[in-house]
């Protein structure tokens, strides 16, 4: 009977299989399975990002500049992503309601957020009480685009100059209105800027969105807009609106006839918004990689780009310290345009 071989301790010998040094290359194959079986699983799920579908909010009603770049960005990292991108409209207060949502929401990279200048920049100064922090409640991504805005009126008022629409609301102080797409948006802005420009008395009225107030200014509601330009541009078109001036220090693209502010008779005047894609703070810096870099590949995109063309939006990528870099450079120049205009935080 063959007899079993022990060690000094008295415990079974090891096999000679099982004695043979192991080879570097297997070493590091084993290495990488038990790796594999033991990382933790929040470090796969990165690793395959995205795994199910995503949602950017939008923090404006449907129809607006926002809701149009929302979706089309959302088409177009869809098919890049190879998961659902769905748009969320969250309107109300100025852009609040929805940037609040995003920044409450998971930061595990399936809640991305449209953002914009008029709520991170302009509404800090505008609310004294505000439901997120723009630097602090965000992990920034990239700009997405930017514009100017049009000045609309509604064809029965006698004015076809921006000149003559000064005159017009001089010779009638506080019995002109101007509708914006709410407090603190750039549609606003505008306006307390050129009240402040040439000294005249036309009174606020803030809409949940732009579309909403061009509406009834199409209606004869309200006499005038300060528009971006994708809800103003098929009433132009249509003779149901009269531009009067662009807000650019450029003339715009979609509306080449249209003088500047500028070109008008204000010196300096040069009112527009950009918008930007963040994440909640705390969102995985290899998820803020990725959606990154396919939003480059977005805007060299012909068909994107022909599109902001229509719409008078440029398209724009950046890196995500470029979005805080801004923000934080253009707050302290809108404190000082807010206090021109005599307009303070309720």
């Amino acid at each position: 009977m063959p007899t079993r071989t022990t060690s000094p301790a008295g415990s079974p010998a090891r096999s000679p299989l099982l004695s043979r040094p192991v080879s570097p290359s297997r070493r590091a194959a084993l290495g990488l399975a038990l790796a594999s079986t033991f990382a933790p699983a929040w470090t796969l799920a990165q690793s395959a990002y995205p795994v199910r579908s995503i949602r950017l909010i939008a923090p404006f009603p449907p129809g607006g500049t926002s809701d149009v770049l929302a979706r089309l960005i959302a088409q177009k990292l869809s098919e890049l992503l190879g998961q659902t991108v769905a748009v969320d409209n969250r309107a109300g207060a100025s852009g609040n309601i929805g940037h609040e949502a995003a920044a409450k929401s998971p930061a595990d990279g399936y809640t991305l957020l449209l953002s914009n200048s008029s709520t991170v920049v302009t509404n800090p100064h505008l609310f004294k009480k505000m439901p997120f922090d723009p630097i602090n409640d965000f992990a920034p991504i990239s700009m997405v685009a930017s514009a100017g805005q049009v000045l609309v009126v509604h064809p029965s008022v006698a004015a076809a100059t921006l000149a003559e629409l000064t005159a017009l609301a001089r010779a009638n102080p506080g019995k002109l209105n101007f509708g914006s797409g709410g407090k603190g948006i750039q549609s606003h802005i505008s306006g307390e800027m050129y009240k402040s420009a040439v000294g005249i008395d036309i009174v606020h009225i803030p809409y949940k969105g732009t579309i909403q107030s061009v509406t009834d200014l199409v209606a004869g509601q309200i006499q005038m807009v300060f528009s971006d330009m994708v809800p103003a541009m098929p009433q132009i078109k249509a003779g149901k609106l009269r531009a009067i001036a662009v807000t650019s220090v450029q003339r715009s693209a979609a509306l080449p006839e249209v003088p500047t502010m500028i070109e008008s008779g204000i010196a300096g005047f040069d009112s527009g918004v950009w918008w930007s894609i963040a994440a909640p703070r705390g969102t995985p810096g290899e998820v803020v990689s990725r959606v990154n870099a396919e939003l480059a590949k977005v805007m060299q995109m012909p068909d994107v780009r022909e599109t902001y063309a229509k719409l008078g939006v440029t398209t724009q990528h950046s890196t995500p310290a470029k979005v805080t870099e801004t923000i934080k450079a253009e707050s302290p120049l809108m404190a000082r345009i807010l206090k021109a205009a005599g307009v303070e935080a309720e």
